[in-house]
């Protein structure tokens, strides 16, 4: 066990609370933590894990205008407050499983080039994808996330916040939801193809789930609220996960809307959350967990399956089947966001706006 720095949600705009916390995990290098469940390294190398201090300070996010010593504290603390969130996202899924997930490569500093910072994060599995991986990638998947790319005004303060990804838990957790989901669900039915020609392309389901998992163990509806906070609440792009975005905002087909339409799907899981007993906060996770689980357990070889399970109801399924008990809640819930158990996402859409005409989407 070491002792690190760590941002804990405070319910407030910005990067959380900062606070102290256990971390089981070794250093394994100058930029490196190490747990059965992830490895965390920072790519951009140099000595960030020296001597027996690991507790960092984030540097407002360090930067390319912080000091050399601001900037090494601030990225030591990015691989704490990762390494952290991960572990306590793998390891909840894990318990619930009954089964630990493949270790986890997460990777800090990647893709930036002398012309150009990157901000974002990803998951990746071996396979095709832009832009291009300048190494081979671990078989099981890797996060990979980049050292920052702009400024956000710190609240209250009147100080600039250089975001880097490794601070923003929501990000952290929401590509550890993706890892989830291709060991569960298995959305682009990877494991069926080779292990070097993994599909990378992620479904509304995908980026949906990832979303409804970070926000649960966050525990607020505007999970992305530090970074896009200047994007209104009806922007999709805020991915704010309020009761408005039904089947009614689905657009159909590709060109890039899975994260829109993937806002649908959580939403309505963060409805039906709210509305679980109180007390079963723990028991709405286990479905949703095992749901995946049962979706992805289903044969591959079964007619038009890769398409079946890009299909909401398909999960839904899966997932009411996982408890009993809930379903009720679970189905009237998502029944209110236009999501049922009968019909193609396409359906579900028609279906919803004939019912409810002032529904009619963007």
């Amino acid at each position: 066990m070491i002792r690190i720095a760590v941002y804990r949600p405070d319910g407030h705009s910005g990067p959380g609370r900062l606070g102290e916390a256990e971390l089981d995990a070794t250093v394994t290098g100058h930029a490196e933590l190490a747990c059965a469940e992830v490895t965390v390294r920072d790519e951009r190398g140099g000595e960030l894990l020296c001597g027996n201090d690991f507790v960092f300070d984030p540097a407002a996010g360090g930067g390319p205008l912080a000091t050399a010593r601001a900037d090494r504290q601030a990225r030591a603390f990015g691989l704490g407050n990762a390494a952290f969130w991960a572990q306590l996202l793998l390891r909840r899924a894990a318990h619930v499983l009954q089964r630990p997930l493949p270790r986890l490569s997460l990777r800090i500093g990647l893709h930036d080039s002398p012309s150009r910072r990157w901000g974002g994060g990803h998951y990746r599995l071996p396979g095709a994808a832009s832009p291009a991986e300048s190494s081979p990638l671990a078989a099981a998947g890797e996060v990979h996330l980049g050292g920052g790319q702009r400024y956000l005004p710190t609240t209250g303060r009147g100080a600039a916040y250089f975001h880097a990804p490794a601070h923003n838990t929501a990000i952290v957790l929401h590509e550890v939801g993706h890892h989830i989901c291709r060991h569960t669900a298995d959305f682009r039915v990877n494991r069926w193809r080779h292990a070097d020609d993994q599909h990378n392309g992620k479904v509304a389901l995908d980026e949906g789930t990832a979303d409804f998992l970070a926000a649960f163990m966050l525990g607020t509806p505007d999970l992305y609220r530090w970074h896009r906070a200047h994007l209104p609440a009806s922007d999709p792009r805020r991915r704010l996960l309020q009761r408005r975005w039904t089947m009614a905002y689905l657009r159909p087909g590709s060109g890039g809307l899975a994260h829109a339409n993937g806002t649908i799907w959580a939403s309505a899981l963060w409805t039906a959350y709210l509305r679980v007993p109180s007390g079963d906060a723990e028991r709405f996770l286990r479905m949703v967990l095992l749901g995946l689980a049962g979706l992805g357990a289903r044969s591959a070889r079964q007619p038009d399956e890769r398409f079946r399970r890009t299909q909401f109801s398909e999960l839904l399924r899966a997932v009411v089947a996982a408890d009993c008990g809930l379903a009720p809640v679970v189905l009237a819930a998502m029944a209110d966001h236009g999501i049922g158990l009968d019909a193609s996402n396409v359906e579900l859409r028609q279906r919803f706006r004939a019912l409810r005409p002032a529904a009619s989407g963007r």
